[in-house]
């Protein structure tokens, strides 16, 4: 796994870091937990903004579950040298209980390889197992 941490911003405040840590690599896919920098119910904060900006998908305020859509211009994910991460789409997703999200799809090869080398090199080794 890397040691990498990236950090995102919501029309240009930084609201925290992720790892991104979690891939599907076929599809171009990474996405991890978000350390939020901020103090405050993120939620009730993603929920204001996301409404909003029209781009709420899904709200279960019930457990406090949302989910964007796929094309969020305003969040924007930075490695540690300010090279903006892009992908088609980016999403939120997630709850105050199990946190929230970050999800960058549709990453495009060659770039998604060189930079997450080792989310491709954990797909391959799923098949290899099985030869």
């Amino acid at each position: 796994m890397t040691g990498k941490i990236y950090q995102i911003e919501l029309d240009g405040d930084l609201i925290g870091t992720t790892k991104l840590e979690k891939a599907d690599a076929p599809m171009g896919v990474s996405f991890g937990q978000i350390e939020f920098t901020k103090d405050c119910n993120e939620y009730q904060f993603f929920k204001m903004t996301f409404k909003e900006k029209g781009t709420l998908l899904t709200d279960e305020p019930d457990i406090d579950f949302l989910m964007t859509h796929g094309e969020l211009d305003c969040i924007k994910v930075y490695r540690d040298d300010s090279f903006e991460i892009k992908g088609v789409g980016i999403q939120i997703f997630g709850s105050n209980s199990d946190g929230f999200e970050v999800s960058i799809e549709g990453i495009s090869y060659p770039f998604y390889e060189e930079e997450f080398p080792h989310h491709v090199k954990e797909y391959e080794e799923m098949f290899k197992n099985k030869e």
